[in-house]
């Protein structure tokens, strides 16, 4: 779903943004961006109800690998088609596939896997959106970064949040202890990302970057599908109609969204948003699922926003000294 970055990309964050013109043009394109945002989290908060919706009558796997494979295919013909593949080092390469395996093939299993075992959709979104707050504080120290005392507090302030959110939501659920560890796992899953794409590349087309994460998703899927016997895909026109909407909103849309907004507002603005994807899937879920939505768990993602708030905005400083700065090693 999502190439994982982390809140303190300075040397992306603080890029100066090209001006759009005067008067009529630069509201437009204030207009276009704001309505980008709300699609952005509207289409990545689709994802874990559509994950909840489909994996009542197919296991996750089968609806992955479904969801992927098509569109692997689609995105090849396009990509080779336009030549966006051609003279593509192989290095390169290579370095985007192990971002996409970790970053959407092992994000997407895990949150699958604890929606279907009935871990609540709010919960798993919002496990997701601390991901920011976790590289930037604690693995922000190995890529040589200096972390602050106030983001040490943020991120303090909004694991508090989370833990009160999974508290008012585990009573309640039927999903058993060990589920509640898979959207830790698939956060664990898009920092390795991080980690891995911080140590270097280059910045590559979207239309190339999209090409072979999904490529090398789909192909882990079919083995993962192969070796727990759910390659068959169901009948049932519900099963690809979820199929068909989680291919084209929760992945491309999302995805295409998230790098236009990315080069748009800098990687502090994106991740603000991701925070939002939370308390949307959450009323969603409680709208369309009959999940729970508590007084307590509201107060959960106020937390969570607060705590997020402190350390995007203690994170927007001037440009770090060299020994600080992001580079590439």
């Amino acid at each position: 779903m999502t190439k994982p970055i982390g809140v303190l990309d300075e040397q992306r964050a603080d890029r100066p943004e090209r001006a759009d013109g005067p008067g009529r043009t630069r509201r437009a394109s204030a207009v276009l961006t704001v309505l980008a945002a709300a699609a952005f989290v509207l289409a990545w908060s689709s994802g874990f109800t559509i994950a909840a919706v489909a994996t009542v009558d197919a296991p996750a796997t089968t609806l992955l690998l479904w969801r992927f494979l098509p569109l692997a295919a689609l995105l090849v013909v396009v990509a080779v088609a336009r030549g966006r593949l051609r003279g593509v080092p192989v290095v390169e390469l290579r370095h985007q596939a192990v971002i996409g395996l970790l970053a959407q093939f092992g994000y997407v299993v895990f949150v699958y896997a604890a929606v279907g075992a009935g871990v609540a959709t709010g919960s798993t979104a919002l496990v997701d959106a601390v991901q920011p707050l976790v590289v930037a504080t604690l693995v922000g120290p190995l890529l040589g970064l200096r972390v602050r005392g106030a983001q040490w507090a943020g991120l303090g302030v909004g694991a508090a949040g989370v833990v009160l959110v999974v508290g008012s939501q585990l009573g309640g659920s039927d999903a058993p202890a060990w589920a509640w560890a898979l959207p830790a796992l698939a956060m664990a899953s898009l920092i390795a990302g991080t980690l891995v794409e911080r140590r270097g590349g280059a910045e590559l087309p979207v239309l190339t970057t999209l090409t072979v994460h999904v490529s090398v998703t789909a192909g882990a899927l079919v083995v993962l599908a192969a070796a727990t016997g759910t390659l068959v895909p169901p009948p049932s026109p519900s099963f690809w109609a979820a199929t068909v909407l989680s291919a084209l909103v929760p992945t491309l849309a999302a995805y295409g969204l998230y790098w236009w907004l990315l080069r748009r507002l800098g990687v502090t603005a994106l991740n603000a948003l991701l925070f939002l994807v939370a308390p949307t899937t959450a009323a969603s879920g409680a709208l369309l699922l009959g999940e729970p939505l508590t007084a307590w768990t509201l107060a959960g993602f106020v937390l969570s926003g607060a705590g997020s708030a402190l350390v995007l905005t203690s994170g927007r400083r001037r440009r770090a000294p060299a020994g600080e700065a992001l580079a590439t090693p």
